[in-house]
Protein backbone atom coordinates (compact mmCIF):
# COMPACT_ATOMS: atom_id res chain seq x y z
CA UNK A 1 0.00 0.00 0.00
CA UNK A 2 1.35 3.35 -0.37
CA UNK A 3 0.69 6.04 2.03
CA UNK A 4 -2.09 8.38 2.33
CA UNK A 5 -1.20 11.44 0.48
CA UNK A 6 1.75 10.43 -0.99
CA UNK A 7 0.69 11.10 -4.48
CA UNK A 8 -0.01 14.19 -6.09
CA UNK A 9 -0.83 12.47 -9.39
CA UNK A 10 -4.16 12.75 -10.45
CA UNK A 11 -3.76 10.31 -14.05
CA UNK A 12 -2.47 7.06 -14.88
CA UNK A 13 -2.67 6.32 -17.65
CA UNK A 14 -1.84 2.36 -19.24
CA UNK A 15 -1.12 2.10 -22.83
CA UNK A 16 -1.07 -1.77 -24.23
CA UNK A 17 -2.44 -3.94 -26.87
CA UNK A 18 -5.49 -5.89 -26.56
CA UNK A 19 -5.48 -8.81 -24.07
CA UNK A 20 -2.31 -7.49 -22.28
CA UNK A 21 -3.96 -7.13 -19.24
CA UNK A 22 -4.38 -3.31 -18.40
CA UNK A 23 -7.92 -3.78 -17.36
CA UNK A 24 -6.85 -5.99 -14.73
CA UNK A 25 -3.84 -3.93 -13.75
CA UNK A 26 -6.90 -0.79 -13.44
CA UNK A 27 -8.54 -3.09 -11.16
CA UNK A 28 -5.53 -3.68 -9.10
CA UNK A 29 -4.21 0.10 -8.71
CA UNK A 30 -7.92 0.55 -7.77
CA UNK A 31 -7.17 -2.05 -4.54
CA UNK A 32 -3.56 -0.90 -3.61
CA UNK A 33 -3.90 2.54 -3.96
CA UNK A 34 -5.21 4.62 -0.80
CA UNK A 35 -7.28 7.31 -2.81
CA UNK A 36 -10.53 6.22 -4.67
CA UNK A 37 -9.54 5.90 -8.65
CA UNK A 38 -12.00 5.71 -10.96
CA UNK A 39 -10.98 3.25 -14.08
CA UNK A 40 -11.88 3.99 -17.68
CA UNK A 41 -10.86 2.50 -20.99
CA UNK A 42 -11.71 2.49 -24.93
CA UNK A 43 -13.68 -0.93 -24.47
CA UNK A 44 -15.90 1.37 -22.88
CA UNK A 45 -16.14 3.99 -25.39
CA UNK A 46 -16.68 1.08 -27.87
CA UNK A 47 -19.20 -0.51 -25.66
CA UNK A 48 -21.27 2.76 -25.85
CA UNK A 49 -21.01 3.86 -29.73
CA UNK A 50 -24.37 3.20 -31.45
CA UNK A 51 -23.86 -0.43 -33.26
CA UNK A 52 -23.22 1.22 -37.15
CA UNK A 53 -20.24 2.87 -35.50
CA UNK A 54 -18.93 -0.65 -34.10
CA UNK A 55 -18.78 -2.05 -37.22
CA UNK A 56 -18.97 0.95 -39.96
CA UNK A 57 -16.16 2.60 -42.21
CA UNK A 58 -16.67 5.73 -40.47
CA UNK A 59 -16.34 3.79 -36.76
CA UNK A 60 -14.25 1.14 -35.40
CA UNK A 61 -13.66 -1.74 -37.93
CA UNK A 62 -12.25 -4.73 -36.97
CA UNK A 63 -9.98 -6.83 -39.53
CA UNK A 64 -9.93 -10.35 -39.71
CA UNK A 65 -6.06 -10.41 -39.44
CA UNK A 66 -6.91 -8.70 -36.53
CA UNK A 67 -6.13 -5.28 -37.74
CA UNK A 68 -8.12 -2.18 -36.38
CA UNK A 69 -9.54 0.76 -38.17
CA UNK A 70 -10.64 3.79 -37.25
CA UNK A 71 -13.36 6.24 -39.21
CA UNK A 72 -13.30 10.06 -38.90
CA UNK A 73 -16.96 9.88 -36.59
CA UNK A 74 -15.17 7.41 -34.15
CA UNK A 75 -12.74 10.31 -34.30
CA UNK A 76 -14.96 12.87 -32.76
CA UNK A 77 -16.64 10.99 -30.31
CA UNK A 78 -13.54 10.44 -29.09
CA UNK A 79 -11.83 13.60 -28.69
CA UNK A 80 -15.46 14.43 -27.28
CA UNK A 81 -14.31 11.45 -24.71
CA UNK A 82 -10.95 12.10 -23.69
CA UNK A 83 -12.18 16.19 -23.27
CA UNK A 84 -15.32 13.97 -21.00
CA UNK A 85 -12.16 12.32 -19.18
CA UNK A 86 -9.90 15.34 -18.40
CA UNK A 87 -12.94 17.16 -17.34
CA UNK A 88 -13.91 15.09 -14.79
CA UNK A 89 -10.12 14.92 -13.27
CA UNK A 90 -9.93 18.65 -13.37
CA UNK A 91 -13.62 18.62 -11.47
CA UNK A 92 -11.65 16.47 -8.54
CA UNK A 93 -11.71 12.57 -10.19
CA UNK A 94 -8.21 10.51 -10.26
CA UNK A 95 -8.33 8.99 -13.23
CA UNK A 96 -6.78 5.62 -14.74
CA UNK A 97 -6.94 5.23 -18.64
CA UNK A 98 -7.21 2.09 -20.14
CA UNK A 99 -6.29 2.65 -23.59
CA UNK A 100 -4.99 1.37 -26.95
CA UNK A 101 -2.06 3.45 -28.55
CA UNK A 102 -3.15 2.08 -32.13
CA UNK A 103 -1.48 5.65 -33.76
CA UNK A 104 1.32 5.31 -31.62
CA UNK A 105 3.28 8.73 -30.87
CA UNK A 106 0.36 10.36 -32.36
CA UNK A 107 -1.92 8.70 -29.51
CA UNK A 108 -0.19 9.81 -26.85
CA UNK A 109 -0.21 13.04 -28.05
CA UNK A 110 -3.85 13.39 -28.21
CA UNK A 111 -4.16 12.43 -24.74
CA UNK A 112 -1.09 15.06 -23.81
CA UNK A 113 -3.06 17.78 -25.36
CA UNK A 114 -6.42 17.11 -23.41
CA UNK A 115 -4.58 15.76 -19.62
CA UNK A 116 -2.04 19.34 -20.25
CA UNK A 117 -1.80 20.75 -16.95
CA UNK A 118 -2.44 17.46 -15.03
CA UNK A 119 0.04 15.34 -13.22
CA UNK A 120 -0.24 12.16 -15.03
CA UNK A 121 1.96 8.75 -15.02
CA UNK A 122 2.54 7.23 -18.60
CA UNK A 123 2.61 3.47 -18.25
CA UNK A 124 3.47 0.59 -20.55
CA UNK A 125 2.14 -2.53 -20.21
CA UNK A 126 3.62 -4.99 -22.28
CA UNK A 127 2.89 -8.71 -22.70
CA UNK A 128 4.56 -11.52 -25.00
CA UNK A 129 2.86 -11.61 -28.15
CA UNK A 130 1.86 -15.45 -27.97
CA UNK A 131 0.80 -14.99 -24.48
CA UNK A 132 -1.89 -12.25 -25.38
CA UNK A 133 -2.71 -14.32 -27.91
CA UNK A 134 -3.70 -17.27 -25.78
CA UNK A 135 -5.25 -15.18 -23.34
CA UNK A 136 -7.51 -12.98 -26.19
CA UNK A 137 -8.47 -16.77 -27.85
CA UNK A 138 -9.82 -17.52 -23.83
CA UNK A 139 -11.37 -14.65 -23.80
CA UNK A 140 -13.65 -14.89 -26.82
CA UNK A 141 -14.75 -12.13 -27.21
CA UNK A 142 -11.51 -10.27 -29.17
CA UNK A 143 -11.10 -10.81 -32.98
CA UNK A 144 -8.50 -13.33 -33.48
CA UNK A 145 -5.13 -11.89 -34.06
CA UNK A 146 -5.33 -8.54 -32.33
CA UNK A 147 -3.25 -8.69 -29.67
CA UNK A 148 -0.69 -10.10 -31.73
CA UNK A 149 -0.89 -7.11 -34.02
CA UNK A 150 -0.79 -5.12 -31.17
CA UNK A 151 1.89 -6.26 -28.57
CA UNK A 152 4.56 -3.93 -29.66
CA UNK A 153 3.00 -2.05 -32.28
CA UNK A 154 1.18 0.16 -29.43
CA UNK A 155 4.87 0.55 -27.95
CA UNK A 156 6.85 2.01 -30.90
CA UNK A 157 8.12 5.26 -30.24
CA UNK A 158 6.47 5.30 -27.02
CA UNK A 159 8.09 6.50 -23.39
CA UNK A 160 7.27 5.97 -20.47
CA UNK A 161 7.83 6.55 -16.82
CA UNK A 162 7.00 3.49 -15.64
CA UNK A 163 6.65 -0.03 -17.37
CA UNK A 164 5.46 -3.53 -16.36
CA UNK A 165 5.28 -6.81 -18.35
CA UNK A 166 2.32 -9.09 -17.65
CA UNK A 167 3.91 -12.24 -19.58
CA UNK A 168 5.16 -13.82 -16.28
CA UNK A 169 4.01 -11.02 -13.53
CA UNK A 170 0.36 -11.00 -12.22
CA UNK A 171 -1.57 -7.89 -12.70
CA UNK A 172 -1.64 -7.21 -9.00
CA UNK A 173 1.96 -7.20 -8.98
CA UNK A 174 1.91 -4.83 -11.67
CA UNK A 175 -0.12 -2.44 -9.78
CA UNK A 176 2.37 -2.56 -6.69
CA UNK A 177 5.29 -1.90 -8.89
CA UNK A 178 3.50 1.21 -10.55
CA UNK A 179 2.01 2.40 -6.86
CA UNK A 180 5.31 2.33 -5.65
CA UNK A 181 6.97 4.19 -8.68
CA UNK A 182 3.85 7.09 -7.99
CA UNK A 183 4.80 7.05 -4.18
CA UNK A 184 8.66 7.49 -4.52
CA UNK A 185 9.81 7.27 -8.09
CA UNK A 186 8.88 10.58 -9.10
Amino acid sequence: MVAAGASAVQVIVLNGGSSSGKSGIARCLQAVLPEAWLAVGVDTLIDVMPARLQLGAEGIGFADDGGVTVGAEFRVLEDAWMEGVAAMVRAGARVIVDDVFLGGVESRQRWEKVLGGLDVVWVGVRCDAAVAAGRELARGDRVSGMAEVQADLVHRGMTYDVEVDTTRTEAVECAKVIAKWIAVGR
